[in-house]
């Protein structure tokens, strides 16, 4: 009688266990909170990936859009699934791994899953709709989307467009918009970066940004002071953090 009250509640265990799970049989979570990440070089990391940046994420997931294991535990470098990206071994650190380390510490229940798809030295023509950048960060998201619900984008780019900064607004709507569209969520939370401010063409970008959040509803824009670069134009890799903090605060203003 003792050895049957104890198998019992053993298996009544079990099945709360399997019951109350939000995960695939694979052990992959099924209601993430989805972020997509895209943009230019920053974006998709140069900095050096140091000690403190090779731990695996925990309840962090990359979407790696491989049919027989679409998530994997998040680690460095976060761009190497990317479908546009340059050849990997030039995939660093990015915002990404320190903006969703802070996400999941914000919300420690839920399961975080980034979309990672940048590419570096593309300008912001070639991230509009009908695109090739464009549609992969769609048809990838949609995708995605089938393991949660999206949240939000987080966006570093314009390097490429310091000599059209009196465009670059109009065009920065026009991808916002249509991926509000494209996605269904014409409040999407989008977050855009300043550039650095080693050479001096690039001041102007950074004022024209700023304007972003009083141009368009629920976005906002992560400054870049007290940061420094290595080479002139990518953030190092104490500032990649910086940012990826930033660009978490600002987010976590929009999703709440």
């Amino acid at each position: 009688m003792k050895y049957s009250t104890i198998a019992f509640f053993v298996l009544i265990s079990a099945f709360l266990s399997c019951s109350g799970s939000s995960g695939s049989k694979d052990g992959t979570p099924k209601d993430m909170d989805i972020y997509l990440v895209i943009g230019q070089s920053n974006m998709a990391g140069r900095a050096e990936i140091e000690t403190q940046d090779k731990d695996t994420l925990k309840g962090v997931f990359l979407f790696t859009g491989l049919e027989d294991n679409l998530w994997e535990p998040a680690a460095n470098p976060m761009n190497k699934y990317s479908t546009i990206r340059k050849q990997l071994d030039m995939q660093k650190l990015g915002p990404g791994y320190y903006f969703a380390k802070s996400m999941a510490a914000q919300y420690p229940k839920r399961q975080i899953g980034l979309v990672v798809n940048a590419k570096g030295g593309t300008a912001i023509g070639e991230w509009l709709p009908g695109t090739e950048f464009y549609n992969d960060a769609i048809e990838r998201t949609t995708k995605a989307m089938e393991s949660g619900r999206l949240m939000g984008v987080i966006w570093h780019q314009g390097e490429s467009d310091v000599s059209r900064t009196d465009v670059y607004m109009e065009k920065l709507s026009i991808l916002i918009d249509n991926l509000r569209d494209d996605l269904g969520n014409e409040n999407l939370p989008f977050v855009a970066g300043q550039l650095s401010e080693d050479k001096v063409e690039r001041k102007q970008f950074n004022v024209v940004i700023l304007e972003l959040p009083q141009t368009i509803k629920n976005t906002g824009v992560v400054t870049t002071e007290n940061t420094t670069t290595f080479d002139g134009t990518h953030f190092d890799s104490e500032s990649q953090r910086k940012l990826g903090n930033r660009y978490a605060e600002v987010m976590l203003k929009l999703v709440k």
